[in-house]
């Protein structure tokens, strides 16, 4: 038995570290030693709204060193993996070994991030994108901006990208936008309805903020025929103009992923494009925490301030 500590969240906004005991592996597990941990959007209600019952764990973005293996995991004690790990904010998580994916010697731990890259990667798998196609990404958090990443060494025409931050739009520039706008400005041309000029709209259009008025944006900027791709994580329920949707004859993905091999298969992608150097995360992590200030690490992302992009906890640094 090995023992630890536990971020759990036991109060509206508020969480605290508790004693952790924590087993031995199981056949096909991995028992981790955390080094680092993203702060997951998706975790945010559970951090922030009353609920049902409480302490809640919370985490399923780290990096972590194996410190012991079961029986048929076959990965060395001592190498460092990521992936959807969950209950993942503590010194110690167990992992099945089908979600860890082994980070590539030349990665630094701490400015990788392989599960959310691994769903970007994956999103990016799953949304059609035609030679020569105009692109347009709605929603510039750490996600969007993964993804613009992944667009700029693509064979497209032009990229928009669109969020309500100016702080975002600057730091999508560097990372392979050609055209910003916040979306009281997105221009006439970007946009396509029944009485549109046929030349306006954007080939493909990626919903990347998780909310309905980008969500009603994005599907303002898909041609007809267009491509719609839903990568933003939607909480909560969403209306559509279905008649639009319709008469545009729109192709709508869901770019999510629940499936273990395809996460698995995108983050180990994502990780040799960090490690080839196509892939920049650590300057998209502006803030970081230790394990004695997750509830600021959660403040910040709901506050997000200027030049807000991605918090990550450091437990290995605490």
């Amino acid at each position: 038995m090995i023992r630890g500590q536990k971020y759990q969240v036991i109060a509206p906004g508020t969480g605290s570290l508790f004693p952790h005991d924590v087993g031995e592996p199981g056949p096909n597990q991995l028992l981790i030693r955390v080094l680092s941990n993203g702060v997951c959007a998706s975790d945010l209600p559970l951090w922030a709204r009353e609920q049902a019952r409480y302490p809640i764990d919370i985490g399923h973005e780290p990096v972590g060193r194996v410190e012991a293996a079961g029986s048929g995991s076959r990965v060395p004690v001592g190498t460092i993996v990521g992936g959807r790990i969950t209950s993942s904010f503590a010194d110690y998580a167990l992992a099945d070994v089908e979600d860890a994916v082994v980070l590539p010697s030349n990665v630094d731990p701490f400015t990788a991030l392989p599960e959310p890259v691994g769903c970007v990667v994956e999103g990016y798998r799953r949304t059609p994108i035609p030679v020569g196609a105009s692109v347009a990404v709605v929603g510039l958090g750490f996600m969007g901006l993964v993804m613009l990443q992944l667009l700029r060494s693509s064979p497209v025409s032009r990229i928009y990208a669109i969020d309500l931050r100016q702080d975002a739009l600057d730091v999508a520039l560097r990372n392979g936008a050609d055209v910003v706008s916040v979306p009281a400005d997105v221009p006439a041309r970007l946009c396509f309805d029944e009485l549109s000029d046929p030349s306006n709209g954007v080939d493909v259009v990626i919903e990347a903020s998780g909310s309905q008025a980008g969500l009603d944006l994005a599907g303002s900027l898909v041609r007809p025929h267009g491509l719609l791709s839903l990568l933003g994580y939607h909480q909560g329920s969403r209306q559509v103009p279905m008649q639009t949707w319709n008469w545009k004859a729109l192709d709508v993905v869901n770019a999510h992923v629940r499936e273990s091999r395809l996460l698995r298969d995108a983050t180990a992608a994502g990780l040799e494009l960090q490690n080839a150097g196509r892939l920049d995360i650590a300057s998209l992590v502006t803030h970081r925490f230790d394990r004695t200030t997750i509830d600021d690490a959660f403040q910040t992302l709901r506050d997000k301030p200027t030049g807000f992009i991605k918090s990550v906890v450091d437990f290995a640094r605490a």
